[in-house]
């Protein structure tokens, strides 16, 4: 696909029917009662080998080429830092503090239960052979499977908490804080596993100091100077213009030092001032982001994902495993601590229920792994129906909480 006019073409072919699926798949997911978010999740699902390519082989080669497939992966990871940016721009900081205490026991609860149940899942996964590379040892099998199982639907859990109503809420607002901890964390993990495979552990090191310098640079210097050039600057499309540019500059030295672009993007949403200018700038980025952009990630992830892997009942019964695990591990302990805090029934089953959803951040972070050769198409397949399933339960979960609550349980 040398030609550029043949690869525009193919691109929008790509485009349209991207958005048509998922379309389709928010209309199902509404009907049913769950957050459209979702459907986008599973339209990339669809889209990839796991149904388009056994219902029409010739034609999903033919749409979804290999020589398409980078352009795809620069308009996901696009998506995924504009969404992230938005993310920062709302998030109440406020309301963060407010809750910190809470937070950070919900986040450490979250992270110790599922690593222990990793470590048992790891030795059996790697006795049985066929879901980790061969270069992969047990404590790298140990750290990926903890933050896969820890990890939270970061991006997902805001878009889910608007969508639901819980957007300035106690429990909304712990969920996102404590799913912001747990994400640091298993990215921090990630790191340091790519670190020990590439035999460089100068990487963990610039991942753990290079983020730490980049968060007190956006927060203490780009901060302010952001204060007043929104207090001097009218011109709204020079504003957004300048933010673009920083995002792009964020975005490229969080991926340059291993913690990619997502959290370079939420960082500088953070370090917008306030008062008009972050919402103003969400108001704007947002509508493209969510409609536009990020579906091309959920279908970059689907072109991975390959169900026929899946095809005897052992195999099946170690997915069932791994979801079961991830459910009585995050759901179990994020009530748990939320309930020790303090917290009502209903607000401590919707916190867990929250930080239960793996969806977005659990993909990406499934991704690299698989891009960088530490799991098998197998398990990566595996964890995404994990992935799918634990964000298909949040709404259950926090509905059952406003029942509690309008009860008065």
């Amino acid at each position: 696909m040398n030609n550029p006019t043949a690869s525009a073409a193919a691109f929008f072919l790509q485009l349209s029917l991207i958005l048509a699926a998922c379309g389709a798949c928010r209309a199902v997911m509404r009907r049913i009662g769950q957050s459209p978010v979702i459907g986008e999740m599973i339209a990339g699902v669809l889209l990839g080998p796991s149904l388009f390519g056994i219902i029409a082989p010739d034609l999903f080669q033919a749409v979804f080429s290999a020589a398409s497939r980078p352009v795809l992966f620069a308009v996901a990871q696009l998506g995924l830092s504009l969404y992230m940016f938005v993310v920062g721009l709302e998030f109440r900081t406020d309301v963060f503090r407010a809750n910190l205490r809470t937070a950070a026991l919900v986040s450490g609860a979250g992270i110790i239960a599922p690593f222990i149940f990793a470590g048992f899942i790891a030795f059996w996964l790697e006795q049985k052979g066929g879901y980790f590379t061969p270069h992969v040892s047990l404590a790298m099998a140990v750290l990926f499977i903890g933050a896969a199982m820890s990890i939270t639907a970061f991006p997902m859990l805001a878009r889910i908490i608007r969508e639901n109503g819980l957007k300035g809420t106690t429990a909304g607002t712990v969920a996102l804080a404590a799913g912001s901890f747990d994400d640091v964390v298993a990215w921090m993990l990630l790191a340091t596993v790519l670190g020990c495979v590439s035999g460089n552990l100068m990487l963990v090191v610039a991942a753990l100091g290079g983020g730490l310098l980049y968060t007190l640079f956006c927060l203490k210097l780009i901060s302010p100077v952001l204060h007043h050039y929104f207090r001097d600057q009218k011109n709204d499309s020079a504003l957004l213009g300048v933010l673009m540019l920083l995002l792009g500059l964020c975005s490229w030295f969080t991926d340059l030092i291993g913690l990619y672009s997502v959290f370079g993007a939420f960082i500088l949403g953070l370090a917008v001032p306030r008062g008009g200018a972050a919402e103003k700038t969400a108001e704007r980025i947002s509508p493209v982001t969510t409609a536009l952009l990020l579906p091309f990630f959920f279908t970059y992830s689907g072109l991975n994902t390959r169900f026929s892997l899946l095809n005897s009942p052992s195999l099946w019964l170690i997915c069932l495993c791994l979801v079961l695990a991830a459910v009585a591990a995050k759901l179990g302990a994020c009530y748990g601590a939320a309930r020790f805090c303090g917290k009502t029934h209903s607000d401590a089953l919707t916190i867990a229920s929250l930080m239960n959803a793996r969806g977005l951040m659990e993909l990406i972070l499934l991704n690299i792994g698989l891009q960088a050769g530490l799991i098998t198409p197998t398990l990566f397949t595996m964890l995404v129906l994990m992935a799918v399933v634990t964000t298909l339960m949040a709404a259950p979960g926090f509905n059952a909480a406003r029942r509690l609550s309008a009860s008065n349980y």
